[in-house]
């Protein structure tokens, strides 16, 4: 057994344990992504724990467009290990659960960036106290860590809206975010390619365009912003990634008319793209889903962190087919490092969207990985 392995087992075993003896299940025909499937709602909002990899992802700034005061982070994630599927032992570490939770403060003086993190082995039971992620919607929590949908969606006007409590080490956030536009279908109706082949994809649901309300602590100090907008994500997958692929670039912006902007390039070891794709989704209209080769990424800047020394793009040229732009990050230093709970190194923050008029047209967060080391999901 290789070191990194037996490294990853330990820590498996010191987990705390979520979950009676429930076994998970193996790949359900219904969890695994398949072109032409109907997503519905709010079943699917729930976890699905016979995919492989699954994670709810919600990113947002906070004060004025023009003057942003600060961005936050907030993703659960859900990983079926592969390990002792069958095995009868409420120990047995059949799925994971971690979450990730990070806090951005622009200020006169300099920005403050920080992040914590959670782990935990849940065997699929959704009713456990200590972790857990609902099936039949979006409610997952790791002890007072919490994320769910709310509200009903039948009300007047609709009446959903996600809610998230994070009381972390350094930070705490308050999250209410209400819906202010139908949900966006990424790819075809849901089915997003993430390779030269078909295997590689996921379904991926997007929330963009949320209203935000909002309670953020930074280190026992309350920031003055309350309001501003998120963008959620959530995506499931038995095989996201090619055997080419080490990682991928992605941003996810609110634009200011109201429109919504996602664009990703998957990249292999010399850095050439592997893969790519996004949509653009104007006010009131309907989403444009981009095929690889009208997306392309060009690194323009770069800063080298003090602390892991890895070099990140922090500033980027992006061509699409809803326009080129560049994307700027608001502050170099967002690096997450999760090799305690993911094992990944990752660079998450909050950017702002230019376009060739200099003109900031939208704020959103960049996402960039497998830069220290190649990405294993």
């Amino acid at each position: 057994m290789n070191p990194a392995r037996r490294a990853w087992l330990a820590r498996l075993a010191t987990l705390p344990l979520a979950g009676g003896a429930v076994a998970a299940p193996a790949a359900a025909d219904d969890d695994v992504p398949r072109r032409g499937r109907v997503l519905r709602f709010p079943r699917d909002h729930g976890a699905h724990p016979g995919c492989r990899t699954e994670w709810w992802y919600v990113t947002g700034w906070l004060g004025r467009e023009a003057q942003p005061a600060g961005g936050f982070q907030v993703t659960f994630f859900r990983s079926r290990t592969g390990i002792a599927q069958g095995h009868p032992s409420r120990f047995a570490a059949r799925q994971l659960l971690f979450a990730h939770a990070a806090v951005t403060a622009l200020e006169p003086g300099g920005a403050r960036h920080v992040h914590d993190q959670r782990i935990v082995r849940w065997n699929a039971d959704p009713a456990s106290a200590l972790a857990a992620a609902a099936l039949d919607t979006a409610r997952v929590h790791i002890g007072d860590w919490r994320f769910a949908l709310e509200g009903d969606r039948a009300a007047p006007g609709g009446g959903e809206r996600w809610t998230s409590r994070i009381p972390a080490r350094d930070f705490t956030l308050e999250l209410d975010m209400a819906r202010t536009q139908p949900l966006l279908l990424q790819g075809d109706a849901g089915f997003s390619r993430k390779g030269p082949d078909e295997a590689q994809s996921s379904h991926y649901v997007t929330d963009a365009q949320l209203a935000v309300r909002a309670a953020v602590t930074l280190e026992g100090r309350t920031l003055p912003a309350t309001t501003g907008r998120a963008w959620m994500d959530h995506e499931w997958s038995e095989a996201l990634l090619h055997p080419q692929a080490v990682g991928w670039d992605w941003i996810g912006i609110n634009l200011f008319d109201g429109g919504a902007l996602t664009a990703f390039e998957l990249r292999r070891a010399d850095g050439s793209a592997l893969w790519a794709g996004g949509s653009h989704r104007a006010a009131g209209g309907a989403p444009r889903a981009f095929e690889p080769r009208e997306v392309r990424f060009e690194a323009l800047r770069r800063w080298r962190s003090p602390v892991t020394g890895v070099s990140w793009p922090v500033q980027w040229r992006v061509g699409t087919p809803a326009g080129r732009f560049e994307v700027r990050a608001l502050a170099d230093a967002q690096e997450l490092d999760s090799r305690a709970s993911t094992g990944a190194l990752y660079w998450e923050g909050l950017a702002e969207l230019v376009d060739e008029a200099g003109r900031r047209v939208g704020l959103g967060y960049l996402e960039l990985t497998g830069y220290g080391s190649a990405l294993r999901l």
